[in-house]
């Protein structure tokens, strides 16, 4: 008798409409060398027959560059928060646990909307406003030590893992997490950027700011792309200090 061919299970964690109560499905796949979660979520949808062999609707979960940039393919594996394009079958304890990340609403299955997270980035102004009307010619130039330090904090990717992992982004807090507050020292730090500083530094103030804050450090823990948010937040922090200030004393010329 040859060798039983090797296989590999995965326990995932379904609901069908936002609504609706999750439930646990497993399925066995045949295994390959190098495979990682999204190719199994691939096979799975190509024939989705669970371990009992019964005919199941396919598993829903986003993706888009399978090359940990989107930030798309975000999910708890095996109880941790991580891209599924870069998690590899071979390095996780079996069998493989699939769930939904639980700060943002499940849509359906892996399904989740981050769309929360976005509207915090729209509030802050995370962006540079420069309409585009005109053409302006060439922008200030950043200095290569603070463009080194700034180009780290623009890799982040809105995967929402930092916000997965925060203790304190739950359903009793408003906190925005540390992904909005590294982008707001990311764009407060660009020259032109820069004039929208106090607006931003207002906002980060306001209800669910920096101050909800507990400097868990999970974030900077699990940030798939190594940022130092952490950084990022005692920066602010320093920031919106020296801003109260400026509000109390209505000083534009208070020495940073």
């Amino acid at each position: 008798m040859g060798e039983a061919a090797k296989t590999v299970i995965f326990e995932i964690e379904r609901r069908n409409t936002p609504e609706g109560v999750p439930y646990w499905e497993k399925f066995e796949l045949p295994y390959r060398m190098n495979m990682n979660v999204i190719s199994a979520l691939m096979e799975i949808r190509r024939n989705p027959v669970n371990m009992e062999g019964q005919k199941t609707t396919p598993v829903a979960w986003d993706m888009n560059c399978l090359e940990e940039v989107c930030g798309a393919c975000s999910m708890v594996i095996n109880g941790y928060a991580r891209q599924s394009c870069t998690a590899l079958v071979d390095q996780l304890e079996q069998p493989i646990r699939l769930q939904p990340m639980k700060k943002f609403p499940v849509i359906r299955d892996l399904i989740i909307d981050r769309s929360s997270m976005f509207d915090t980035l729209k509030r802050l102004k995370a962006w540079i406003p420069i309409d585009g009307t005109h053409d302006l010619g060439e922008g200030p130039r950043m200095p290569e030590r603070k463009r080194q330090w700034a180009y780290e904090l623009s890799k982040c990717m809105t995967c929402g893992v930092c916000l997965e992992a925060c203790p304190n982004v739950n359903d009793k807090s408003d906190y925005i997490g540390a992904a909005p507050i590294s982008q707001v020292r990311l764009m407060n730090a660009h020259p032109t950027g820069a004039m929208n500083k106090d607006e931003r530094l207002n906002l980060l103030m306001g209800p669910g700011g920096i101050q909800e804050c507990g400097m868990a450090q999970n974030c900077v823990e699990v940030c798939p792309k190594g940022i130092p948010l952490t950084t990022s937040i005692s920066s602010m922090n320093r920031d919106t200090t020296v801003q109260m200030f400026r509000n109390f004393f209505g000083s534009d010329n208070m020495v940073e």
